[in-house]
């Protein structure tokens, strides 16, 4: 493999995550001493997993904030903002090669004010300095180096940097020579330059759209990503190939808004998708749990690290994909595989999921999961030969030093074979397991919340909505500030960092999928509270803009939109999905107005680009259809009630809502009174009615009669 560890977006826009916050002062960078301990720098205070590892650098860190500014100002001097994650190979490699080299630390020292960043909990740095790098390079990744004004301007980006020259890539010695020479003697030409690339940044696409979003755009966006399909291996373009949830919940979305040949079409290639995913090296065949992406188009051998957030979109793609399907065997495994390894490697004490686990174990890409035939005729005996002949595992192996990552090549039922994994997956735990970064994250528990609230009602699994509710509790009554806002991380034992957009997005759709599928109306509660949240802390609501950064949060060059999807969704898509299906629920004028000057404001760009916005695009899929509520009515205790309900979950599109009431009951919170207004358990029975805007169905009582063709056109 080569790095940087790239991005995956077709767009080149840089996936989201989090932002690093505030956090109590680190000791100083203080000599090994009498103590024998090796030196450690500012770092060593700060409870970010990917901060920690830097922290025994010999180069003179700072967490972000404005010590390190305030120094560069003094000293005038430029500033390297260094942004990575606990789980990325090449910056690991990279600290190894450069940051803890001694030589190399000490030119860093010498001539830059050092900054370190976890991508993760600073979404909002990360993005600025990204883009800056896309309009500068063509591309971007992580590791990211950029070299800024003591201001924070950029004025050199890069990604890895070597720590000797290998061919065309300067060693970072020698880029750090020639900024610091430019710094020195060209300074006006800097100046100019940073002032260029940061207008740069706070430029926006303008243009006024010929026509108004709607179902056009819909059917141009599914059509240009089916143009990037990989119709033979699943998933979009060649190498590297990134599992894109987004591109894959958009094109099920789109399945209702194209003709026969086409849906048939797009319906083939996503169950392609799915089956090869998680039949080859994409998929952990052992352990379950998707790794990040894979470096060949055939998704044979992957970047072997796992995030959370792949795992809880998975989980809704696979989800939804079974519940349309005729045939959802190959489809629930998967689910149940993921569930299970999350259960078992990423779920905290307290009920929330950890970030990330490394690629790298025992300072190697990998090694954990690979195998030789030797090894495997350790662990299985006789059927030594005919698992590695099911699972690609030959002579010269498919990975490194003769190693092969195991592929399903037989693609036989997943029964097959089962006590063999079992054996191997014992054997691999007794190996030196890569780190799991152990914090949690706000938006990404959304996404395993929203993944879990799914599967529940599709598999029919009491055990996951329960999985749900706890990890949802947890993030929504613990993850807070002194007023009772939103935190983004909860690490070492603290909740730390104002919440971005992508946090109360991803809640905000999880309370109302764990509502959906049955978890209670208190969580329409906690909807509607980050419903209001997002339109005052995030918006400006007379233009329809959503920003990354709430409104009292401390500036930066700039003040970061969300743009486009990455590996994870759209900020300001997924928030308009949510509002868009919560002002359909609760009848909220208000919201509703927003979500249209919103999509109105991204008109132009809808236009031009309508496949670089998937997230956006359901949001505007549902405003097209319109939102479907399902009104059951009887008894709390009532068989037949949960069964109404148990198959509206199951018949329903994920948006659509589901309201469970007694006889009687005419208001639950965050529920308009006219979807209650008259509907009544006829002779005493449970009944459901399917309503589309003011228009809803005849009452049913047999749950199968229950299909969501009854709702009609409003």
């Amino acid at each position: 493999m080569s790095g940087p560890d790239p991005q995956d977006r077709e767009t080149g826009k840089p996936a989201r995550n989090d932002s690093a916050g505030e956090t109590g002062k680190p000791a100083r960078n203080d000599s090994a001493g009498e103590t024998g301990k090796p030196a450690r720098n500012r770092l060593a205070g700060e409870s970010s997993a990917y901060l920690q590892q830097h922290a025994g650098n010999p180069v003179d860190w700072y967490p972000w904030g404005e010590e390190a500014f305030d120094r560069a100002r003094r000293e005038d001097r430029p500033v390297l903002v260094s942004i990575g994650y606990s789980a990325c190979h090449w910056c690991h490699v990279m600290e190894r090669e450069s940051f803890e080299d001694p030589s190399i630390a000490a030119l860093l020292n010498e001539h830059f004010v050092n900054v370190k960043v976890d991508r993760e909990e600073r979404p909002d740095v990360d993005q600025i300095y990204m883009d800056a790098s896309l309009r500068l390079n063509g591309h971007g990744g992580w590791p990211l180096n950029a070299i800024c004004t003591p201001d924070g301007r950029p004025f050199f980006v890069g990604t890895y940097f070597p720590p000797k020259r290998r061919g065309q890539s300067p060693g970072l010695p020698e880029v750090i020579e020639a900024v610091s020479r430019a710094w020195r003697e060209q300074r006006e030409a800097v100046e100019e330059n940073a002032d260029q690339i940061a207008a740069a940044l706070r430029e926006r696409s303008e243009g006024e759209a010929h026509d108004a979003p709607g179902l056009t755009t819909i059917r141009k966006a599914r059509a240009l990503l089916m143009r990037n399909a990989d119709l033979v291996h699943g998933g979009f373009g060649r190498a590297p190939k990134f599992p894109t949830p987004t591109n894959l919940e958009f094109l099920t979305t789109a399945l209702d808004f194209v003709d026969h040949d086409e849906a048939t079409a797009t319906a083939r290639f996503l169950t392609l998708t799915a089956r090869e995913m998680a039949r080859r090296g994409l998929y952990d065949q052992l352990g379950g749990g998707f790794h990040r992406y894979c470096v060949d188009a055939s998704w044979t051998i992957p970047h072997f690290e796992k995030m959370l957030y792949d795992q809880g979109q998975l989980l809704s793609f696979y989800a939804e994909l079974a519940r349309r399907a005729h045939d959802a065997g190959d489809l629930l495994w998967p689910i149940r595989e993921t569930i299970d390894y999350m259960h078992r490697e990423m779920r905290g004490p307290e009920g929330a999921f950890f970030a990330s686990q490394d690629a790298d174990s025992e300072g190697h890409e990998g090694r954990f999961f690979v195998w030789t035939p030797e090894q495997i005729a350790e662990v299985l005996g006789p059927e030594a030969d005919a698992f590695c002949a099911t699972y690609g595992v030959r002579a010269g192996g498919n990975f490194e030093h003769g190693t092969t990552h195991l592929v399903d090549e037989a693609r036989a039922p997943r029964g097959d074979w089962q006590d063999a994994r079992a054996k191997l997956f014992a054997a691999r735990r007794r190996r030196v397991a890569p780190a799991t970064d152990r914090k949690y994250v706000a938006a990404w528990n959304g996404y395993v919340i929203s993944g879990l609230a799914r599967a529940a009602s599709v598999v029919g699994e009491a055990s996951y909505l329960e999985d749900a509710m706890r990890a949802a509790d947890f993030v929504l009554e613990t993850m807070r500030d002194a007023d009772g806002g939103l935190l983004r991380v909860h690490d070492a034992g603290r909740a730390h960092t104002t919440g971005f957009l992508d946090d109360h997005a991803a809640l905000l759709v999880a309370c109302l999928d764990l509502h959906r599928a049955g978890a209670g109306a208190r969580y329409l509660a906690s909807a509607t509270a980050l419903a209001h949240a997002i339109l005052e802390r995030f918006a400006d609501r007379e233009h329809g803009v959503l920003y990354l950064t709430p409104s009292d949060a401390a500036p930066l060059i700039h003040r970061p939109r969300p743009e486009h999807d990455g590996a994870t969704p759209d900020a300001q898509g997924l928030a308009l999905l949510g509002l868009t299906r919560l002002a359909a629920l609760a009848d909220d004028h208000a919201l509703e107005a927003f979500v249209e000057r919103a999509i109105q404001a991204q008109a132009h760009a809808l236009e031009e680009t309508p496949h670089a916005f998937p997230t956006l695009l359901r949001a505007l899929a549902l405003r097209v259809r319109g939102v479907a509520v399902a009104v059951v009515v009887g008894a709390e205790d009532d068989p037949a009630r949960r069964a109404l309900a148990a198959r509206a979950r199951r018949v329903l599109r994920p948006e659509d809502a589901i309201v469970v009431a007694r006889p009687g009951e005419g208001a639950i919170p965050g529920v308009a009174s006219d979807w209650l207004a008259g509907r009544e358990a006829i002779g005493g029975r449970a009944t459901a009615y399917l309503c589309l805007g003011r228009v809803c169905s005849l009452p049913v009582q047999d749950p199968a009669a229950l299909i969501a063709d009854l709702v009609p056109s409003a």
